[in-house]
Formats: structure tokens, sequence, C-alpha cells
């Protein structure tokens, strides 16, 4: 069973909650009402960083699971945890200013990237040995 890959999996679910209280307390602080996500620029780029996540996640947590089956629990584990670093640079970044959010994307995205190639050539080597 690939439990460390289990554990960044919750993380990463935590870390997208966190997220969403975020987007609340600017709620808040910057006066805009459920159910508008417009009208001012800093609680858009706190809104953004919890959207944004949620883009990512569909992508990220396929990739992550089938690395752990086909690659192994440990290295996923590892890249599960690069990627919430980057989302947290990301968010971190880009709430202080949209022009500071390409480190932590960059870093996310890559991320995906050895996860997406670290899956095609496991899945093709298992299959060109037969299973």
């Amino acid at each position: 069973m690939p439990h460390y890959t289990a554990l960044v999996t919750l993380l990463a679910i935590l870390f997208y909650a966190y997220t969403g209280i975020q987007v609340g307390g600017a709620r808040r602080t910057f006066g805009v009402d459920a159910p508008a996500t417009t009208g001012n620029a800093d609680f858009e780029r706190v809104f953004r960083v919890q959207m944004n996540t949620l883009e990512w996640m569909p992508i990220f947590l396929p990739l992550l699971w089938l690395f752990a089956l086909y690659v192994g629990d440990v290295w996923a584990a590892v890249l599960g945890i690069v990627w919430i670093v980057g989302r947290v640079l990301y968010m971190r970044g880009y709430s202080a200013a949209a022009e500071k959010r390409g480190p932590g994307f960059g870093v996310q995205a890559i991320t995906c990237g050895v996860l997406l190639v670290g899956d095609v050539i496991a899945i093709i080597a298992r299959l060109a040995h037969g299973g």
C-alpha cells in the first residue's frame, strides 16, 4: 500500500481546504459578499489561488497515484511534497502581487511534468516487459 502517497494526498486536500478558509477571510477583509468573485483586486488574487489549486488537483492527484503505483510510494510522496511547496509559494506570491505568482506556479507545473513523464516511462516499461 502506498501509505506515504496517501498522507501526501491528505496534505494536498488540507492545503486546498486552507485556501478556502483564506477566501472566506478575504471576503470579510475586502468586503466582497458571496456570491461575488470580483470587485477587489486583493480579494481576486486570494480567490484565484483557491481556484487555480482546484484546477490543478485533477491533474496532480491521478499523476501522483500512478507514480506511486508504477514507480514507487516514497518517490511519489517526495514529488507530492514538492508540488505542495510549489502551491504554497504560488499562494504567498500571488496573494502579495499577481506578478509574483510565477516561481510557485513553475515549481508545481514542473513537478506535474516530472510525474507525467515518469508515469509514461514506467507504464510503457511494464507493458514492454509483459506486465
